[in-house]
């Protein structure tokens, strides 16, 4: 019998023993004689069982530390020069390694670093290298969270607003001083929370060739970043993230057109934004809209789209850059500073897998969760143009 057998003989017989003893105490809450002696032989059989999964364990431990070789041969080259800092904690590869030989092994070896990064949940959080990658995922695939202000915050974040500032006035010699009050209002961060799941197929885990780290992150990066800029850009703020285009605490409705777009719109549209913010504005639209915006023209008869010739560079606009989202209304174009919209990440993501709800038909699920908020702090940042199809 193996050592696996063992232990659900063992789970079993343990669950046998509490519910005879749940149904054999008296009015008194005790067990009479004959009911104590048959709870004793069950108790010594769970006791049996312990001592028989320990021994096989030595066994297995010893085993294999026999199966060693004497002499371990040389396969490198001898390091020289400055070693690298070893990591500690959840950044070590102690911690990584005991991670996927937890997720191979359907957690049923888990080592003790893995304690290090315990949730209260009943997880495990993510080692720090896979939570640094899972961020550059969703930077590469979220153009908002290159565009927007980050921060990490721990708890709800308030940000403070200059609502009103004290404006100066002429007065004549010896007229009254004239006092002006300064007011403040404040935005707040709060936490929603953003999961991903999958399932993975036992056959695919246990396939020692197949590169279960990557998968995950990849699959789970694409889907965190569409989810989270979809909802940055049209979250009602109702479980959710208040996007750039909502309805009320998005950016300003510059105007709403009620004819086709013209290249003599996106002029205004640029000029509706306060000159401070266009130093760093930009164009936020859909795929869409670029189909229509190509073919402009200036009096000249040269088309007001630059292209970029320089890879990493976007296109341009009236000499301002041009991002595209799928994600981005159709009816709508955004002009402004974006890093006026803040995003609030909520400690850190984390990770754990479900073993028994699709144990039935062979597959094992994972699932990664993080808290994240995003609003706009300063509307008259952003202008929105609204197209004519726009209800």
């Amino acid at each position: 019998m193996t050592i696996l057998e063992l232990r659900e003989k063992r789970n079993t017989a343990w669950n046998a023993a509490k519910a005879f003893l749940d149904s054999h105490r008296t009015e008194k809450g005790t067990l009479t004689a004959e009911d104590d002696a048959t709870y004793c032989k069950m108790e010594q059989e769970i006791s049996d069982l312990g001592k028989e999964i320990s021994r096989l364990e030595r066994q297995e431990q010893l085993e294999a530390e026999l199966s060693k070789p004497v002499n371990t041969p040389l396969t490198s080259k001898p390091a020289t020069g400055k070693q690298p800092e070893a990591k500690t904690g959840r950044a070590s590869d102690e911690y990584k390694s005991g991670m996927l030989k937890a997720l191979r092994s359907n957690f049923k070896q888990v080592s003790n670093i893995l304690q290090e990064g315990v949730d209260a949940d009943g997880g495990y959080l993510v080692p720090e290298e896979y939570d640094h990658r899972l961020i550059q995922a969703l930077t590469e695939g979220n153009i908002m969270r290159q565009l927007a202000h980050t921060i990490t915050t721990s708890g709800e974040h308030k940000i403070n607003i200059a609502a009103a500032k004290p404006a100066a006035a002429w007065i004549e010699e010896g007229g009254a001083l004239q006092f002006t009050d300064a007011t403040f209002s404040q935005i707040l961060l709060d936490a929603h929370k953003l999961h991903v799941a999958i399932k993975v197929t036992e056959e695919l885990l246990y396939d020692n060739a197949f590169n279960l780290e990557s998968y995950i992150i990849e699959q789970f990066g694409k889907a965190l970043a569409n989810a989270e800029e979809d909802s940055f850009l049209n979250g009602t703020g109702v479980g959710q993230p208040l996007g750039l285009f909502a309805e009320t605490g998005g950016g300003q409705v510059e105007e709403t057109l009620t004819a086709a777009l013209k290249a003599d719109d996106l002029f205004n549209l640029v000029y509706a934004l306060k000159r401070p913010y266009r130093k760093n504005a930009s164009f936020i639209m859909n795929d869409r809209t670029i189909a229509t915006i190509r073919k402009f023209k200036d009096n000249n008869g040269a088309y007001i789209w630059q292209p970029s010739y320089q890879a990493g560079e976007p296109d341009r606009v009236l000499g301002y850059a041009v991002h595209t989202s799928q994600f981005a209304p159709e009816n709508a174009i955004a002009f402004g500073d974006y890093g006026y919209y803040n995003i609030g990440d909520r400690g850190t993501r984390s990770f754990k897998q479900l073993t028994e709800l699709f144990a039935g038909n062979g597959l094992i699920g994972y699932v990664a969760k993080e808290r994240v908020d995003g609003k706009l702090i300063l509307p008259e940042a952003v202008q929105i143009l609204k197209l004519a199809d726009a209800k």
